[in-house]
């Protein structure tokens, strides 16, 4: 479905359903989309644990550009979407790969998550000297998963006291080792989500 937000329509691939435990809404990375790899497997490992999962394509995809947005207009996108989808009954966990999952660091207070699932943080940009993205990590008051691979140019990020870091064979596309991916993402859901069904 389409979801106006501020900066035009977004695209939300919705699995909803009947009886879910929560919700898991994923954003894409910077130049992919909501096709990759790992986005596939943590929406598999979101089903499992019995959540309705919603994948998000941000308005520059859906208007076929392949740059992204700044990231004030990322983050406004997000929430409008995250507004659509909200369901007070149920608790909201967000994220998504690379790119996707620094707006759901920056967001996450806002939305109201419950947790944060990053897929190959992007902790240090690719131009020598910027400054590294980790007080994005560190400001999100929730839990967060960082499913990142041990060989990811971008550097991976240090554990916390509400964050996990979980290492995998490869690099940032995290196409090597999907079976420990899944296994990471559900089994932090189970730690996250509350007992029994809404």
């Amino acid at each position: 479905m389409l979801v106006d937000t501020p900066h035009g329509p977004a695209r939300v691939h919705l699995e909803a359903l009947d009886r879910p435990r929560g919700v898991l809404v994923l954003g894409h990375g910077a130049g992919g989309g909501v096709t990759a790899r790992d986005l596939v497997t943590a929406t598999e490992a979101g089903r499992r644990a019995e959540m309705t999962v919603a994948l998000v394509e941000q308005p520059y995809r859906v208007a076929g550009r392949r740059s992204p947005a700044p990231a004030h207009q990322l983050d406004a996108a997000w929430l409008a979407v995250l507004e659509r989808l909200r369901n007070d009954d149920l608790p909201l966990v967000v994220g998504g790969r690379s790119s996707g999952a620094r707006v759901a660091c920056r967001t996450a207070e806002a939305s109201g998550a419950v947790g944060v699932l990053c897929l190959a943080f992007p902790l240090q940009p690719a131009r020598a000297g910027s400054a590294s993205r980790l007080p994005e990590l560190d400001a999100v008051g929730v839990p967060v998963l960082v499913v990142q691979g041990r060989n990811d140019p971008f550097g991976i990020p240090p554990p916390g006291p509400e964050r996990t870091v979980v290492q995998v064979a490869g690099d940032h596309s995290l196409r090597s080792d999907l079976p420990s991916l899944a296994a990471a993402v559900e089994e932090w859901l189970e730690r996250v989500l509350p007992a029994g069904r809404a």
